[in-house]
């Protein structure tokens, strides 16, 4: 079969691969319909995570028609098309059984469950993300092995079309649980730092949760026109605003919003303190935006960190967050658990996730599709793949 496959940084090649198989009574194999370039994907495209070894394939937003299943598939049967959580979990360790899906302690048997065993367990194994998160082949191919099948693909009905729930397998649950965490509720102000896939489903959620205002800060001038026309956000572009924080509290009376949401992680652009400590490899991860956030947000507020961190931050202001009483919630999305409302809310009208595509691209061509998001050419939001 072909599939996107790594070679290195900023190297990633359509390679014909062997096709997978059917290895334990739960597994499915997928026939891949539509897949997606996930910002989180940049990280690896970027060379920045660990364990991601040459031949890897990438991927873990994609959706497909049931091909193949083993005897102990009982939820699934061959023709079913199904969208796939990109988190991969047992459904009967004690963290599922708490509906902490990306917490599961069963499914990353990869280098990453030797090298936490002594200080935490594992996380959950990923779709396409290292060996760190299990080395599973992820799912920018023709064809995938999807293990666990009774827990985590969802059953999507034919009167919606591939782009409305693609994103159900990852950035769109991504961004509801980030606005939950937020503790978003009627007349609240929240504050979007990244203005990125995420950043964007997390400004639809908060406006479907009854966010009043919405403030988004990026620096990519078309992603804030582009949330500010669709999601009604007030757009602010550190290129312009070297200090985002203060222009948000002189905007809320000097009070700070309710709560920050955080979609940009640890590649955030930061001091030059940080790009030293990060090219020394003394620190992994920048603590601009999570400043900034806790700047922003009001004394009992919340920050709700959906992008990714890694490692040690520089600066992190651990005494201005004690002294505002701040809450902080954050993790990978426990995707399974938000499924079927998120489809009950797609099928209502009441998300149109597919709106912020912009670019759609043949599998073949999935190398250029990289290299558009990760250069933001053509003004590139969302890029959509089809084997």
């Amino acid at each position: 079969m072909k599939a996107l496959t790594y070679h290195g940084a900023k190297d990633v090649r359509v390679d014909t691969v062997p096709d997978p198989d059917i290895v334990a009574p739960d597994d499915i194999l997928l026939r891949v319909t539509a897949t997606a370039i996930c910002g989180s994907d940049l990280h690896l495209f970027r060379g920045k995570i660990p364990q991601v070894k040459e031949g890897d394939i990438l991927g873990h937003e994609f959706m497909g028609v049931v091909e193949d299943a083993g005897p102990g598939v009982e939820k699934l049967r061959k023709g079913d098309r199904v969208v796939i959580p990109f988190v991969i979990a047992c459904g009967h360790c004690f963290f599922c059984e708490n509906q902490e899906f990306a917490c599961c302690e069963t499914t990353n048997t990869g280098p990453g469950a030797a090298l936490n065993a002594k200080s935490l367990r594992p996380p959950a194994a990923l779709f396409g993300y290292s060996h760190l998160y299990g080395g599973v082949p992820g799912g920018q191919a023709e064809f995938v092995r999807v293990p666990h099948a009774n827990v985590g693909p969802q059953v999507i009905p034919g009167s919606l079309a591939d782009e409305q729930v693609l994103f159900l397998s990852d950035i769109l649950p991504t961004g509801y649980q980030a606005a939950l965490n937020a503790g978003i509720r009627a007349g609240h102000a929240v504050a979007i730092f990244g203005a990125g896939p995420v950043g964007l489903m997390a400004a639809a959620c908060a406006r479907m949760l009854g966010a009043e205002t919405i403030f988004m800060v990026d620096h990519h001038t078309y992603r804030l026109r582009f949330a500010r026309d669709t999601y009604g956000v007030i757009p602010i572009n550190f290129d312009e605003d070297d200090d985002p924080a203060a222009t948000i509290l002189e905007a809320t009376g000097f009070r700070g919003v309710d709560a920050c949401i955080d979609a940009v992680g640890f590649e955030a652009k930061g001091s030059t303190t940080e790009t030293v400590a990060t090219a020394l490899k003394i620190e992994s991860s920048s603590g601009a935006v999570l400043r900034q956030c806790i700047a922003a947000t009001r004394r009992g507020g919340t920050l709700s960190l959906p992008g990714v961190y890694a490692g040690f931050v520089h600066a992190f202001l651990i005494g201005d967050a004690f002294d505002k009483g701040l809450t902080f919630k954050m993790g990978q999305t426990h995707v399974q658990r938000f499924l079927p409302e998120l489809l009950d809310r797609i099928e209502a009208g009441e998300l149109k996730p597919e709106a912020i595509i912009s670019h759609r691209l043949p599998l073949a061509e999935a190398a250029q599709g990289y290299t558009m998001f990760n250069d933001k050419e053509d003004e590139c939001r969302k890029v959509v793949l089809t084997p």
